[in-house]
């Protein structure tokens, strides 16, 4: 065991995938978090390993697609009119992002966090005997029509220069062979064979921690107010009083900003708010991970049930739930999944911490060099987790870091 002793802020996937990480490299570590294991985004997420996401949401041209989205309410994308001004400084960050140079630069560093991602996961399931609780089925993007379906053609390219395998299904009966019980509007289909899910992302969660308290891991529930460098340690304000350590890690999801502010870092991050509703065991005969693209949702199997969910939302971290969102989707899926018995379903929100270049926040803070930020990862958290936990152990433990991280600097803003 090495002497240094850290703290990681945050009991999501990502600063439980770190704390475990850390301890597997022999450190000393204590994970805080206000409500507990996977309390906020991480308990009820798609549950899916996306590392065929390498598309930015700041799409070039993007800007002039959004007013048609946000005047829908329920729109793929939209923002609550309250909200507006208050996002506006995000919003010109992430028009700025969507410009050919910024876009193209955020495609090359997703597509490398990706794969550095990929390899981490399978490390860490073997690590934890972790198997039983993935799904290896695939995934189904759907269009409806040749028009849609040729659009998307570009972004395909684009992954297949990036190494990443799918098949083009132009017919809704190729599309069947994979998926029976679509409508037949989608005509159009791309299949990417090594898509992973997990069973339960909370359960999958909880189970990393458990992994983490055997090995003799401590967590405990403290409102963590402010942090502060001591000469060569930190100090964390917290509800049980002040706490130091010799590193401190914030992995505190969509509030991880407020963080970086006592420390003197503005960190221009916003708040996706995710809606979902999980359906019981038996909704639907789904054999892959469907999605939506157009519509902005997708559907995935958790504990034997169907989850229905997605969008974007940018509405902060106070405005009350809109569950009108998670109805819409759930009404969109019965329409595009005739067999889908809508009842019994549960709704659900969450706080995906989101960027303007869709990039996360992995590195030290610029005021505070024994503080590391892991952050910021918008809807890719658990699919980026595995990769973020080795690459803040490589710095914690001074080892190269196999992803060139300045582009993920909190410095970059």
């Amino acid at each position: 065991m090495r002497d240094e002793t850290i703290i990681v802020v945050g009991a999501g996937i990502i600063g439980i995938s770190v704390a475990l990480e850390l301890q597997t490299r022999g450190l000393k570590v204590r994970v805080l978090d206000r409500k507990g294991i996977a309390a906020e985004a991480s308990e009820g997420n798609a549950g899916a390993f996306a590392f065929t996401d390498i598309i930015p949401l700041a799409t070039p041209g993007v800007m002039r697609r959004a007013p048609k989205w946000l005047l829908d309410p329920t729109g793929p994308l939209s923002i609550p009119p309250a909200y507006a001004l208050r996002i506006a400084p995000w919003m010109l960050r992430f028009w700025r992002a969507s410009w050919q140079d910024r876009y193209q630069a955020s495609v090359e560093s997703q597509t490398r966090l990706m794969d550095i991602s990929r390899a981490a996961l399978n490390r860490q399931i073997a690590a934890v005997d972790g198997e039983f609780m993935m799904m290896r089925e695939g995934q189904l993007q759907l269009f409806e029509g040749e028009k849609e379906f040729r659009n998307s053609l570009p972004n395909w390219e684009m992954r297949r220069r990036s190494g990443i395998k799918f098949s083009l299904l132009e017919s809704p009966d190729l599309i069947a062979e994979i998926q029976p019980g679509l409508h037949p509007r989608f005509t159009h289909a791309a299949f990417t064979p090594d898509w992973i899910n997990t069973t339960d992302p909370k359960a999958w969660t909880r189970y990393l921690a458990k992994c983490f308290f055997d090995r003799g891991g401590v967590l405990e529930k403290a409102n963590v107010t402010s942090i502060a460098q001591n000469h060569a340690k930190s100090a964390v304000f917290t509800t049980l009083g002040e706490l130091e350590a010799d590193k401190i890690v914030i992995a505190a999801g969509a509030w991880s900003h407020q963080l970086a502010r006592t420390l003197g870092d503005k960190i221009p991050l916003e708040t996706e708010r995710g809606y979902n509703t999980t359906l019981p065991e038996g909704a639907f005969d789904l054999r892959t991970h469907l999605t939506f693209g157009g519509h902005g949702f997708v559907v995935s199997k958790i504990a034997g049930g169907v989850r229905v969910g997605g969008a974007v939302e940018l509405g902060g971290l106070a405005l009350a739930p809109n569950y009108k969102r998670a109805e819409i989707l759930l009404q969109k899926a019965a329409q595009f999944l005739p067999d889908l018995n809508t009842e019994g379903g549960k709704h659900w929100m969450g706080f995906r911490p989101s960027m303007p270049d869709s990039l996360p926040v992995i590195g030290r803070s610029p005021r505070a060099n024994t503080v590391i930020y892991a952050f910021g990862h918008g809807h890719l958290g658990l699919t980026q987790s595995a990769g973020t936990a080795e690459t803040v152990a490589d710095i914690i433990t001074n080892t190269t870091t196999a992803l060139p991280i300045e582009a993920y600097s909190p410095r970059r803003f």
